[in-house]
């Protein structure tokens, strides 16, 4: 009990930290250089031989060295998986900063999505966004040079087209680069995807499959660049992970460099 109140306080702080007042700064920046972005649905650091192992996620985390990484199916001192902080957890074997948003209280704590970067953030800040079928939510945080955005689309198409406009209203009017990362939950064809490609560049091969691990035959998970201000972007390199253990998803990994226009 004394183990899980201590978690629940580290919670409670990382969640302070992403909820503050404070928004993006407006000024632009010329960063130029290369940043290295990954996004991993790591389904609860649950591999596909049904093991829990977030020695063997965080292995892959390492291995990619992303500046930034986006988290999917995260669960904070729940039930099912012993009380444990798994953000966190990785959070310490990588020795990462770590950012987590709630999503849904779930088991006796809560379940969502989370951030770990290798800088320490300027700001943070989350926003729900919609799901029929559970609560999503976005995380928004803000570097010296970009602004890093992770989230977990719901499975309702409706949703998804829903979560566009909501997500262009949090990034109004910050100057700097902007990214957004996570498991969307749509394929390139459909029309969130195309949504999305009116105001994002799609910077991973969306010919490369991250869905299932094992055997993948879809790509839903996505790293985009916001096309609305005034910053180019190229990609550097673009590497779906053969990752098929881990997670029932692949991680994505794209290195981009950023000028400005």
């Amino acid at each position: 009990m004394k183990y899980q109140t201590v978690l629940l306080m580290l919670l409670a702080a990382t969640l302070l930290a992403c909820n503050g007042k404070k928004q993006p700064q407006v000024a632009e920046s010329n960063p130029a250089t290369d940043i290295s972005l990954m996004t991993y649905n790591v389904h609860n650091c649950i591999g596909l031989d049904g093991k829990r192992d977030y020695q063997r996620i965080a292995e892959v985390i390492r291995q990619a060295n992303p500046d930034v990484v986006a988290l999917q199916e995260l669960d904070s001192v729940t039930g099912r998986n012993g009380g444990i902080y798994a953000l966190d957890s990785l959070r310490i074997m990588t020795g990462m900063n770590a950012f987590f948003s709630a999503a849904i209280p779930y088991d006796g704590g809560s379940y969502g999505i989370g951030i770990l970067s290798k800088e320490a953030p300027i700001s943070c800040r989350t926003l729900p966004m919609p799901g029929r079928e559970e609560a999503r939510t976005l995380i928004l945080v803000e570097f010296n040079d970009y602004v890093f955005c992770a989230t977990h689309q719901s499975l309702t198409p409706k949703d998804q087209e829903a979560s566009v406009s909501l997500i262009l209203q949090a990034l109004d009017s910050i100057g700097k680069p902007i990214f957004l990362a996570g498991d969307m939950n749509s394929q390139p064809h459909e029309t969130p995807q195309q949504l999305l490609r009116q105001h994002f560049t799609t910077l991973n091969d969306t010919a490369a499959n991250t869905y299932p691990a094992d055997q993948p035959n879809g790509c839903i998970d996505y790293i985009y660049a916001f096309s609305g201000n005034n910053y180019r972007f190229e990609v550097k390199q673009d590497t779906v992970i053969a990752e098929t253990a881990a997670s029932d998803h692949r991680p994505v990994l794209v290195t981009v460099q950023v000028q400005k226009q």
